[in-house]
């Protein structure tokens, strides 16, 4: 589904960032854009910045439910800082899956902003899970006959000759020359 994200820009609280940029709403369905002037409010200015393609994937159904389960459900915007000053920001992904958008945090590359879902995206990202999310049980790892059939006399690594220095890094054998 194409999403288009809005992005406002407030002046900066510091002297060293001159503005302060956040995505802060979603327009399911909307056209192309690049960069266009939504709305202007003294010095805060709203940006209709890109329309993305949100794509859901039927692999990724636990962490969608995990997002619509969530107090408010969101759809995370990654973007990146750029040096062009017509597009300070590269608005490249947007995405259902809070695991995904906790890697794109990880990195600390990128800038990754939460913006609520609208009622029409929470539905229909329900609606996907509701079709394809198969549930899989728990299942408790357990030693296999391999491991329980094993020796341990409690002395560490065998290579090691000496008993009285379990924790020694073994010594390399001789070569023959």
């Amino acid at each position: 589904m194409p999403v288009g994200v809005v992005v406002r820009r407030l002046p900066g609280v510091t002297r060293w960032a001159k503005w302060s940029w956040k995505a802060v709403a979603l327009l399911p369905g909307a056209g192309p854009a690049d960069w266009s002037e939504l709305r202007r409010e003294g010095d805060a200015v709203e940006y209709h910045a890109a329309t993305l393609p949100l794509v859901l994937w039927r692999t990724d159904t636990e962490a969608y439910l995990h997002a619509l389960g969530a107090r408010v459900p969101t759809v995370a915007v990654v973007m990146r800082p750029t040096t062009d000053p017509q597009r300070p920001l590269d608005v490249f992904r947007v995405t259902a899956s809070p695991y995904e958008a906790q890697d794109y945090q990880d990195s600390g590359e990128e800038i990754v902003e939460l913006v609520p879902m609208t009622a029409g995206l929470r539905a229909w990202v329900q609606d996907f899970c509701d079709r394809h999310h198969e549930h899989e049980p728990f299942v408790k790892r357990r030693r296999g006959p391999r491991m329980e059939m094993r020796e341990e006399d409690g002395k560490g690594d065998s290579r090691v000759r000496q008993i009285s220095d379990v924790y020694r890094a073994p010594r390399p054998k001789e070569r023959l020359q």
